[in-house]
């Protein structure tokens, strides 16, 4: 985790930092599962991933990107596409283990591949966008974490 330009007193990057160090934290049990060929486990994790990173993902694509998107289109484009590459792996995992023999392999790529993306957000975004956003910015991504926090309080039936 970065910790020397002061963003993780933006309570929006300190929320989005705690997250990808849940995720990261996972990552190693992911690893371990897959050395032992426990599928089932790999695809308990994957689960339990796919809903940290939904919210997360959510603040990222509707609150802090677009308003970097300006200044930085190509680089906020990447991140958008990583974030469709890991849910599509994720997500192969979402209502039961998968039975293809390429999915557990492609997890752990996969995983690779998100490490070095968080790595891009927390050592570049997010210093970024504190340098270059305003209060009413920060309100904004706030709000978007809000709508995640409540639809996240509702009933499954009242989220449909």
């Amino acid at each position: 985790m970065c910790e020397y330009c002061g963003c993780q007193a933006v309570t929006a990057i300190a929320e989005l930092t705690r997250e990808h160090d849940r995720v990261v934290g996972m990552m190693a049990d992911v690893r371990a599962a897959h050395a032992a060929r426990d599928f089932v486990r790999m695809a308990g994790l994957a689960r339990r991933m796919a809903e940290i990173l939904a919210p997360h993902t959510e603040v990222e694509e509707e609150g802090l990107f677009p308003l970097l998107a300006d200044e930085f289109p190509a680089h906020v484009a990447t991140l958008r596409d990583e974030h469709r590459r890991v849910e599509t792996v994720l997500g192969a995992a979402a209502a039961a283990t998968p039975t293809d023999p390429r999915w557990p392999d492609e997890l752990v790529a996969v995983l690779d591949l998100l490490r070095e993306h968080i790595l891009k957000e927390q050592d570049g975004v997010f210093p970024a966008a504190l340098t270059s956003l305003s209060g009413a910015d920060w309100d904004a991504v706030d709000a978007v974490r809000a709508r995640t926090r409540n639809r996240a309080d509702q009933p499954p039936a009242a989220r449909e």
